[in-house]
């Protein structure tokens, strides 16, 4: 809960912090987007509001806004809250965090919230420390993570919580997040404005992540002549140009978009869909994808998707893998291209897949 102090103390932590912290929302009212989560008549707005939180898992891409929850959260609530760091953390630290908590409880009356950002980094050993204390609600749980709970949390932990979903903003919700920190005393103060070419390539370089938005406004003030509330300089788009000089799109080798990249990648080729399959593909190969990995899926979809409608195509396929195997990148991506388009234009059977 806010002391009379907090904006003083606010203001000093806030004096050298990046532009993306300097203009993290502190009540539910200036939160931006994620109405499906914390939208009126959301379960997670009614329990924040009414500060009846129960244990909760914010699952969602970087920049979605986790972790300003978990800040506003801790701005609102009557409960103690403490942080744990998932990455430096142990279980002794859990531990003393446990057993202070349940000291509140019993002298105090005072509930807890422990906050985990990247819980998934919290080995199995160390998650189930918390199980107990999430279990008789010694501890109310808030944790964060960018990877699928489902798979990297404790699924006894995820029974005792409740998972909540965020996605990328909205390209108007990011609008509102740049609009914002320009006139914003924490932000730019009004002493720079955007053109509108400008506030569009941000916009498309964010990809609805909120963090990389302010991080890029901030780099293209830089790159600017300092100005004034009362004279502001404008941020052209060759200033957003020169603070990001190569955009790179969000990829994983072992996560969900991996798996979600690769599949939209086969779904190209099966929906006879050229141009998807080499955007899906130069998302993979400029990230690093292991080029055979690539050319295995197109041999499966050679035989699984297209089989005798046109058997040439696995071995177009298969001299993919080849090219890939021996060539290697940069050249090969080439190889897996053209393999890739002629599996996308080529006729279609199921028959050796389906029997």
């Amino acid at each position: 809960m806010d002391t009379l102090f907090s904006d003083m103390e606010r203001y000093k932590r806030n004096l050298n912090a990046p532009l993306a912290v300097r203009m993290r929302p502190q009540t539910l009212a200036d939160y931006v987007g994620q109405d499906d989560a914390v939208g009126e008549g959301s379960w997670l707005r009614r329990a924040i509001k009414r500060d009846a939180l129960s244990s909760v898992l914010l699952y969602g891409p970087a920049g979605t806004g986790k972790t300003t929850l978990a800040c506003i959260i801790a701005n609102t609530t009557h409960a103690e809250f403490v942080e744990v760091s998932a990455i430096t953390g142990t279980v002794k630290d859990l531990r003393r965090e446990i057993d202070a908590a349940s000291s509140r409880l019993l002298a105090r009356g005072q509930r807890t919230i422990l906050f985990v950002d990247e819980i998934h980094r919290f080995n199995r050993t160390q998650q189930d420390a918390l199980l107990h204390a999430v279990e008789d609600r010694t501890v109310i749980l808030v944790g964060a993570t960018t990877e699928n709970p489902y798979f990297e949390v404790n699924s006894a932990l995820i029974s005792r919580s409740r998972v909540v979903e965020l996605h990328p903003l909205a390209d108007a919700d990011i609008r509102c997040i740049v609009k914002r920190a320009l006139a914003s005393d924490f932000g730019l103060k009004g002493a720079y404005v955007l053109s509108d070419d400008a506030l569009q390539e941000i916009v498309t370089l964010a990809g609805g992540d909120a963090r990389a938005a302010l991080t890029t406004l901030e780099l293209a003030s830089q790159m600017s002549d300092p100005g004034m509330r009362d004279a502001p300089r404008t941020i052209t788009l060759e200033h957003v140009l020169d603070a990001n000089p190569r955009h790179s799109q969000p990829y994983d080798k072992a996560g969900d978009m991996h798996y979600d990249i690769i599949s939209a990648f086969i779904k190209s080729m099966r929906g006879s869909d050229p141009d998807a399959a080499l955007y899906w593909l130069a998302r993979m190969i400029d990230a690093g994808e292991d080029p055979k990995f690539i050319a295995r899926r197109i041999m499966i979809c050679a035989s699984e998707d297209i089989g005798n409608a046109d058997p040439e195509a696995l071995l177009v396929a298969e001299a993919a893998f080849k090219a890939a195997e021996v060539i290697g990148y940069p050249e090969c991506r080439i190889n897996l291209a053209q393999a890739a388009i002629y599996n996308a234009l080529a006729p279609k059977s199921n028959a050796a897949e389906a029997g």
